[in-house]
């Protein structure tokens, strides 16, 4: 930046300021809760939404859908980016908010698959491509919101405000989701009331609306509109000109694609990987995450204060580097901490308990759950549904067999440790990503040059994580079947993903990145 930029930048009261972060975080956080709901509902969605008969198919069947609404995030920068640039910050991403909290709640209202069969997968499927475009335009608009209005040398502090929204939103929606389960039980939140956490957004959305409204346009944004000097078209201007273009693909592989692999592996790989390769009883592993999220919160903060000090680069790079290296070691033990085959049961202290339910279609459910319990407290459920249909020869169908570890607590504080730590690295990297963009840009077109590279490297490198590293996983494991010993603690498999990305952001940001903003164009 040009040293006369602070001449430029407007003053503005702390009262007003903390008024536009206030406004600008909440409708962030209402499109990540929204957005969250269907990856910590993935398991039950599987089951709703697509044919069973293959859970693992239908599993990754609901992560691919979820992932596609992050593939599009990028086309949702684009065409917001440029209405942003073009219209105005506020108007934007108050487009975004309806757009997002529609959709949500749309997909709370559409039957099963037993009901519509295949329109049910395909309808999901095209609310969550527009909850992905819109979340496109969100965050942009959001944080060029923020930093148009904060003080100069303190972009890093004040946007990393809007930073703790996702953490946020994910902690909000586990919170939301586990009230209602145990409200209704666990039966009838299977049955139907995971819809109520979908339902439940559009109070969100309208309160959040309301705030919005009463929102003003961004200082510097009216003042290039006064002056006569917005950009005629952001597209061109942000990607035809090759400074620009350079500094686009600079923040998407030398930050944005190894911040994004990071962010997603702390949050939401964590409590896929809990819940499936470790089988930790869906309470708890939901308490687990949220504990650790509500924990590490504040240090979105503590780092992106720090960054306007010392720089960005150093501490995103560092948070890379630390997933590098120790993710294989943590989820090495995250794995011992559930693994039952090195642990020693009270063989005489194990039940057995059979439930017999009529079926409203008039078939018969029968649920055996053993109880195994461990001399380190930790106690296994193996539960078994069998269900005998109605025909004359009232043939069984095949068992669906799940486990519930609940762990002790010595190894329930530690697993929040565990996840805790990598939480602290998604801080390093995305508290100071906000302020690290918008300064890499000028106002006439930074809408749209810091949607592009943020929702690529989240939207579509952070975004697969959950699905690529869960194929990844079932690969391995299949391979380890086959020829067993083949694959080396195939459950670790799915984190090459995220260290080979890391790796490479790693070593480009090191290279190429400067720890103060590249960009020589004024404010």
């Amino acid at each position: 930046m040009t040293g006369n930029k602070a001449k430029t930048q407007p003053t503005v009261s702390n009262r007003t300021l903390f008024s536009v972060i206030s406004a600008s975080s909440v409708g962030t956080l209402i499109e990540w809760y929204d957005f969250y709901i269907f990856g910590s509902l993935a398991a039950i969605l599987s089951s709703q939404f697509f044919p069973q008969g293959n859970p693992t198919a239908a599993l990754l069947s609901t992560l691919a859908t979820f992932a596609a609404g992050f593939v599009v995030r990028p086309f949702g920068a684009l065409v917001f980016g440029r209405l942003g640039d073009l219209v105005g910050r506020k108007y934007t991403f108050l487009v975004t908010l309806v757009l997002m909290g529609g959709s949500t709640f749309a997909i709370g209202l559409i039957p099963g698959y037993a009901t519509i069969g295949f329109w049910a997968p395909l309808l999901v499927l095209l609310l969550r491509l527009i909850q992905g475009l819109a979340l496109g335009g969100e965050y942009g608009g959001a944080a060029t919101y923020v930093a148009e209005y904060a003080p100069e040398g303190r972009r890093g502090f004040y946007t990393s405000f809007i930073q703790t929204t996702a953490t946020l939103g994910l902690f909000v929606s586990l919170g939301v989701i586990l009230l209602t389960r145990e409200s209704l039980g666990v039966d009838k939140f299977a049955e139907w009331g995971w819809r109520v956490p979908f339902l439940l957004s559009i109070i969100l959305v309208g309160v959040s609306i309301v705030i919005r409204l009463r929102m003003a346009e961004s200082p510097l944004f009216s003042k290039l509109k006064t002056e006569g000097n917005l950009s005629k078209n952001p597209l061109a201007e942000s990607f035809g000109k090759k400074q620009n273009l350079k500094m686009v693909l600079l923040a998407l592989f030398g930050a944005t694609a190894g911040q994004g692999v990071i962010w997603y592996t702390g949050q939401f790989y964590a409590l896929s990987f809990i819940q499936k390769a470790c089988n930790i009883e869906f309470v708890q592993s939901n308490i687990i995450v949220a504990i650790a999220l509500l924990a590490a919160t504040p240090f979105f903060v503590i780092f992106g204060g720090l960054s306007d000090r010392i720089g960005r680069k150093g501490i995103m790079l560092t948070g890379m580097l630390l997933g590098i290296l120790t993710y294989r070691p943590i989820y090495d033990k995250l794995y011992s901490l559930a693994d039952l085959t090195t642990k020693q049961e009270f063989t005489d202290a194990r039940t057995i308990d059979r439930k017999l339910t009529k079926q409203p279609n008039g078939d018969l459910l029968t649920t055996t759950t053993t109880t195994h319990f461990f001399m380190d407290g930790l106690v296994a459920k193996d539960i078994e549904k069998t269900v005998s249909t109605k025909t004359p020869a009232n043939q069984p169908t095949k068992p669906d067999r799940t486990k519930a570890v609940t762990l002790p607590t010595k190894s329930f504080w530690l697993m929040i440790l565990l996840v805790f730590v990598q939480v602290i690295y998604v801080t390093m990297v995305y508290g100071p990503i906000a302020a690290f963009l918008v300064e890499l840009f000028p106002t006439r077109i930074r809408y749209t040059s810091m949607s592009l590279p943020y929702h690529i490297g989240n939207g579509i490198f952070g975004g697969l994580t959950p699905f690529i590293a869960t194929a990844l996983v079932a690969t391995a494991t299949k391979a380890n079947e086959a020829i067993p010993g083949s694959v080396d603690k195939p459950y670790l498999e799915g984190l090459w993903y995220p260290i080979l990305v890391a790796g490479v952001c790693f070593v480009i940001g090191l290279l190429y990145l400067k720890n103060k903003s590249t960009s020589t164009a004024e404010d």
